[in-house]
């Protein structure tokens, strides 16, 4: 596998506050959009991907409680391991 052969990932959009970090990232090679969190004050993390039916500055703009709505938990972070990722919801 070489560096072409890797997904492209494209951030969006970012915003920090109060350790809180929220990234919108769209993934290039299915067209998708996602968010992730990271909160570096308690470690928790989670990814949600954003259905083509919602507004994706929904995630953005209240992540968490848009997270909650998917039923997507939040994680601590442990060494080495990334961001879950939620499964794609049904419409």
């Amino acid at each position: 596998m070489t560096v072409d052969d890797l997904p492209v990932v494209r951030e969006l959009d970012h915003r920090a506050s109060e350790g809180v970090d929220v990234r919108l990232l769209w993934h290039e090679y299915d067209s998708r959009v996602s968010g992730a969190v990271l909160d570096a004050t308690t470690g928790d993390h989670f990814t949600v991907l954003v259905p083509a039916c919602d507004r994706v500055l929904d995630v953005f703009d209240h992540a968490s409680p848009y997270a909650a709505s998917r039923g997507v938990e939040h994680e601590r972070r442990r060494r080495g391991a990334g961001p879950r990722v939620a499964a794609q919801p049904t419409a």
